[in-house]
């Protein structure tokens, strides 16, 4: 029997708050794959909570490369290696490491730039090595602010129509050479998904789906994970995106039937 698909999933771990590890292990679990994680970082929540300065926060980075030589002395094999959030950038090196190590012909390797979010980086100090990382990469899924740090464009440049974002898609594919899944993109009122670039047909689509009235810290997640999930089962790239824009809006119209604050009301409490 087929065993399922092995993730190698790079990610944090927020005690409180649904997003990264959380998101990511059971969204691949219910889509059949196997998860392996490789924490990057422990919080005690998500940041986008009231008083996020008074968070705790332990680096995992001492931790990484003794995971992935126990992972190499049990044999361990990985079909995707996926990375989302870095506790820093010198992170990066060792999940460089991690692809000279683990990464074999027909390994996945998806790379959700965690960099910033409306307009304002998280951390700019990150931003230069995620582009070396991002550049290893058989995918990536940015949102609007992480294209522009990865292209060093002004936030306020952000193309707003389907010509534009054409033209940012093909230069974030690096000539072709990497699938883009730009999320965030909005190309009429009430609608709101992703702008896909596939490298192995060299074609763009949009992926859309209803936009509810708020927004969810841990949707990225989300719609990466769905997207991953779904290539995994050999799913094409536009696809993939489009389950993953649906899924993403139905559980934020699920969220919002359940009174769960929104990012907005989070901030205001």
């Amino acid at each position: 029997m087929k065993r399922a698909p092995r993730i190698a999933a790079i990610q944090d771990i927020s005690g409180f708050g649904r997003c990264s590890t959380t998101v990511v292990l059971p969204v691949l679990a219910a889509m059949g794959g196997e998860c392996c994680q490789l924490l990057t970082a422990c919080l005690s929540a998500h940041t986008a909570f009231p008083a996020s300065e008074k968070a705790t926060f332990l680096d995992l980075t001492g931790q990484m490369a003794g995971t992935a030589a126990h992972w190499a002395e049990l044999g361990v094999t990985f079909d995707a290696i996926y990375s989302g959030f870095l506790g820093s950038a010198g992170q990066i090196g060792l999940i460089e490491d991690f692809y000279r190590q683990f990464r074999r012909e027909g390994t996945l390797v998806l790379v959700d730039p965690v960099m910033g979010d409306h307009g304002k980086p998280y951390t700019p100090e990150l931003c230069g090595r995620m582009r070396d990382l991002a550049a290893q990469a058989d995918v990536i899924t940015p949102n609007l602010t992480e294209a522009a740090l990865l292209l060093e464009e002004d936030y306020a440049d952000l193309p707003r129509d389907e010509e534009g974002l054409r033209a940012w898609l093909e230069r974030l594919s690096l000539d072709g050479r990497r699938s883009v899944v730009l999320t965030g993109v909005s190309l009429r009122p009430g609608a709101i998904g992703a702008g896909c670039f596939d490298r192995a047909t060299g074609r763009i689509r949009f992926a859309m789906a209803r936009q509810e009235p708020a927004q969810f810290p841990g949707t990225g997640d989300l719609f990466a994970s769905v997207v991953l999930g779904a290539m995994l089962r050999g799913e094409p790239l536009e696809t993939a995106a489009q389950r993953a824009a649906e899924f993403v809006q139905r559980c934020a119209a699920h969220t919002l039937a359940l009174g769960t604050p929104s990012l907005v009301e989070i901030y205001l409490m």
